[in-house]
């Protein structure tokens, strides 16, 4: 097969047989999928060898913290967190534990890890990558798994596997017809050659700090970025500016019933599972070890009726913040945006574990909040 003898390391939010699926939690340390995700199924098929999973943040949400496995630690600086919540899938394959690994992104779960482990690290279109067996997958539409990788060549290798139609994931019906017989047939050492390509310089992470001279040092790293893209041959179209950028992204507004319904269903995949919804979890003796204490608050609380016309708000914002950016483009004839993928150096592991729990500072949620925009990671 193509990733015949590939070793891989999986996100523990995606079911592997014969491997537990811990969440990063001690409330779920004994949970035993006893059937493979889609996408592991598919890579298992296609040869690769299935190592063992990875550290996430607990529940895959924020950084890389757990009550199961503590902190995970950057490579290149042990005293710095790996990003989350896909940090373990980070650290793991640039510190070459693996080829390559899969994550997963709702918020900025697969870049922000790829940008602080400096991998490459792609959050596809949502229905391209099939969620079945993952927490957080249908009906919710934001989550997406994503390959991540040391090189292009590795990832493209790697989505060509894991991108397909899976009828358990009805949001993939989307996708058919959409992927290309081979990614690695558009990679091409030439390929910025009159490229057009808008760069974004508006801060759009959450909670950044422009003045600070830690933003002013991804700046610099940024401004650096852009140039080798003038060398390569871009035609760069710089700064680029999105009408209603960070207006309309405050109108995110989740829907506990989605979110609620996507736990039922990942759940009922193992039908020995102790859960069966979320008041299980509720209930469980482990509850109050969850980290950090207010998310351990959140699990313990139960979530009212969704406010469904803040979710319709939220939905008509995005529809229109595509049409603004797409607008954009067309314009400028754009083939491509680029921006930060986080403005901020990786949070200090002491900033993270303390009070008040330093987790989202830097991250861009631009095309989560778009669901239908990929985004990747070089």
């Amino acid at each position: 097969g193509p990733l015949h003898g590939i070793p891989i390391v999986v996100k523990d939010e995606i079911d592997t047989a014969g491997m537990p699926t811990t969440l990063g939690s001690l409330v779920f340390k004994d949970y035993r999928p006893p059937m493979d995700a889609f996408v592991v199924a598919r890579l298992k098929k296609a040869g690769a060898i299935i190592l063992g999973k990875t550290t996430l943040s607990e529940f895959a949400a924020g950084d890389t913290f757990g009550s199961m496995f503590g902190a995970t630690r950057t490579p290149y600086d042990l005293e710095r967190t790996v990003g989350g919540s896909s940090g373990g899938s980070g650290a793991a394959t640039t510190a070459n534990f693996s080829t390559v690994s899969l994550g997963e992104e709702t918020f900025a779960s697969i870049r922000r890890p790829g940008s602080w482990n400096s991998i490459v690290a792609m959050r596809p279109t949502a229905g391209l990558v099939s969620r079945t067996g993952m927490y957080d997958g249908y009906p919710s539409d934001a989550a997406s798994m994503g390959p991540m990788a040391r090189t292009v060549r590795d990832l493209a290798e790697l989505l060509d596997v894991m991108a397909g139609y899976d009828p358990e994931d009805p949001l993939t019906a989307l996708g058919v017809g959409k992927a290309p017989q081979s990614y690695t047939r558009s990679l091409d050492r030439n390929g910025l050659k009159g490229a057009r390509i808008g760069i974004l310089r508006e801060s759009i992470g959450v909670a950044s700090e422009p003045e600070s001279e830690d933003f002013k040092k991804v700046d610099a790293v940024f401004a650096a970025n852009v140039a080798e893209l003038k060398v390569a041959g871009a035609i760069v179209i710089d700064p680029i500016v999105i009408p209603g950028l960070k207006q309309l992204q405050t109108k995110r507004a989740d829907n506990s019933a989605i979110r609620d319904e996507a736990l039922r269903v990942w759940l009922a995949r193992n039908p020995a599972s102790p859960f069966k919804t979320r008041a299980d979890i509720q209930r469980s003796p482990d509850v109050d070890k969850i980290f950090p204490p207010s998310k351990a608050a959140q699990w313990k609380s139960t979530p009212g009726k969704p406010d469904l016309a803040k979710h319709g708000e939220y939905l008509a914002a995005r529809q229109q913040l595509m049409i603004n950016l797409m607008k954009v483009m067309a314009d400028n004839r754009l083939d491509a945006i680029v921006h930060k993928s986080v403005e901020h150096q990786p949070t200090l592991i002491k900033d993270g574990m303390n009070p008040p729990y330093e987790s989202y500072k830097g991250v861009p949620i631009l095309n989560t909040f778009l669901v239908y925009v990929p985004s990747i990671t070089v």
